[in-house]
Parts: structure tokens; sequence; C-alpha cells
């Protein structure tokens, strides 16, 4: 069946070694596409009205696969125009990548082996990241994930499906994104998890009671929070 099993390939942009300036291209269109598809959205209004907004004036983040941390430099600015004050920390194993931001908290580092201690973040995030790692490293994530945050989990990434890699083709079409970001972007789609795949990975890791649904039919979301929820 279509899209029944993961893509094992692994996508250009993850090899070692790529030229910073092909790295620096690579951001830039992803940057482009991902404001046309709204990637910041479940961060500002799901993650705030799940928290409540009483819970968000002041929040420490981890961006988790946060490449060059302009996501974490997005959500910072939106939340001081609604009066708020949040501090990302943008981590991410590329520490060239890292180099082409300019967000003052940005740490080198294995979203499998954080370098923090246990609850040391109020929310831990992650957006599009999951994909890029295999199923044992997925489960590490997770696990190092609700480690370290000391209330809430909220992850994203692309659901594998039919309808999500015709949309990533038409979307980046319409940007005239160069061929090989338009070959990593439908790869992307092909390598990201469904929602009963990341249902189990959480249970393995050790994620007590996670909520684990699709948001506008493209998203796979992963919420969960050690401090009771009410709601």
């Amino acid at each position: 069946m279509f899209l029944s099993e993961r893509a094992a390939q692994p996508e250009y942009c993850d090899q070692p070694n790529i030229p910073l300036a092909y790295l620096a291209e690579n951001y830039r269109q992803l940057a482009r596409l991902n404001r046309l598809v709204s990637v910041a959205d479940p961060f500002q209004r799901l993650l705030v009205r799940w928290l409540g907004r009483e819970q968000v004036a002041h929040l420490t983040l981890l961006d988790l696969g946060a490449g060059v941390g302009f996501f974490g430099q997005e959500i910072e600015a939106w939340a001081r125009r609604h009066g708020w004050n949040w501090r990302v920390t943008s981590l991410d194993s590329s520490f060239p990548a890292l180099t082409l931001g300019t967000h003052p908290r940005r740490v080198a580092a294995s979203v499998c082996a954080l370098p923090f201690d246990k609850a040391s973040f109020d929310v831990v995030i992650s957006s599009q990241m999951a994909h890029h790692l295999t199923e044992a490293e997925a489960v590490q994530h997770f696990r190092e994930a609700w480690r370290v945050t000391r209330d809430a989990l909220f992850l994203t990434d692309i659901h594998r499906n039919a309808g999500a890699l015709f949309v990533i083709w038409f979307l980046l079409r319409t940007l005239r994104a160069t061929p090989q970001f338009i070959s990593d972007g439908l790869l992307s789609v092909r390598r990201g998890w469904r929602l009963g795949e990341w249902r189990a990975l959480a249970t393995r890791a050790g994620i007590p009671s996670p909520r684990v649904w699709l948001y506008y039919g493209s998203r796979v979301v992963l919420q969960a929070r050690k401090i009771v929820d009410s709601k």
C-alpha cells in the first residue's frame, strides 16, 4: 500500500559536511515554506489554549531540532506582542546550522542526549524534526524531551499520507524551490510518522497518557503534561 511504510533513505540536508552555502539556502527556503503553511500556529494558538493564558506570561522553552533558530525568534517575538516573556533555547545537532542564526540562546547537541538536568524547562517543543530520526532515536528523543520538561511536552511533525505529499509537492513547485529542496521535502513526508506509530513511540519512551492527534490532516501532534491537566 502506498506510503504504508516509512522511507529509510536519509535526506540530503542531513548528510554531514554539506556546503555551508547550500545549508544557508536550504534554511532560507524552509523559512519561506514554514511561513506559508503557518508552522508556528500550533505553538501559539493551541499551546496557549492548552496551558491556559494565566500560565504563559513567563515561559522557558526548549526547541529541539531548531536548525538556525528562526522558529525560536519568531515565537518569542509573537509572545512579546502579547505582553508575555518567552525565553526559547534553540538546540540542534548541526553546529554549522546554528552558526547561521542570530538567536542568542543556541546549543549544539543531540536530541537523544540533552545536556540539561531534569525539569530544566517549562515546555519542550519540536517542529518538523522527528522524521529525521530512526525509530530507536525517536524513542530516545521523546524520553529525553520528557525528562527535561518541568510541565509540558508539545511536539509536531509531518504526517505521512498522500494528501500531505501532494500539498508539499504543489507548494514547493509554486515557490520555485530548488530540485534538491523539493526532493528533500517529499522525502520528509515519506519519512513521517503516523498517529499509531507516534503513540507506540511515546509509550516506549515512558510518557504517561500522551495525547496524539492529527492537525488539519497534515501534522501529527504529541502533547503531554507532568502537571495535572484539568482541561
